[in-house]
């Protein structure tokens, strides 16, 4: 499963390790990924459009991609969050880690999902202060997220649940999602 994310993500998961079991006196996971799924949606291949140029790789994205993520974002979810037998009445009881591919996207998918402002702060801190940076952006995504739990956990609040979706989008567009268990707080 694992590797169907890589697709999208392997690039931003080179830095990282990933393996099982690890030992908890000499290792320190930050997650556990439990599950991951893809999905593309037909007849959008145009909706984010890469190229390649001597100056980088550069995306142009559709006016259409937040509405079509709004779409099809209920479902998507709730595949990966039915493997633990989670609903949509379970979005605020969950930690989100979006890629922040805007602003517009990410008030959809707060407005379509019924979040809590607070869901998608580290997705919106990353896309305050690094931008669009393509799927590197998860990370800074991830860093703050883990940071923001422990804050919580040291100021004793109540936080997010152990688990969570980490999701990105890219061309085709393609979903791309994990349901994780926090291993870091």
């Amino acid at each position: 499963m694992i590797s169907l994310v890589l697709h999208y993500l392997g690039m931003v998961l080179e830095p990282w390790l990933i393996g099982s079991d690890p030992d908890l006196i000499s290792e320190k996971p930050l997650f556990e990924l439990h599950t991951a799924i893809q999905e593309f949606l037909p007849d959008t291949e145009k909706t984010i459009d890469g190229r390649v140029t001597e100056e980088g790789i550069s995306f142009k994205l559709a006016r259409e991609l937040p509405q079509i993520i709004e779409d099809h974002i209920e479902g998507f979810c709730g595949r990966l969050m039915g493997v633990l037998g989670y609903d949509n009445k379970d979005y605020n009881k969950m930690f989100w880690a979006v890629h922040p591919g805007g602003p517009a996207i990410l008030n959809r998918l707060e407005k379509r999902l019924d979040l809590f402002p607070e869901k998608l702060n580290a997705s919106r801190r990353a896309l305050t202060d690094f931008g669009n940076a393509s799927s590197n952006t998860i990370v800074y995504v991830l860093e703050y997220m883990i940071e923001e739990s422990k804050k919580i956990k040291k100021e004793q609040q109540e936080g997010d649940g152990e688990w969570g979706l980490i999701l990105a989008f890219g061309p085709g567009i393609t979903f791309e999602g994990i349901l994780a268990r926090n291993l870091a707080v």
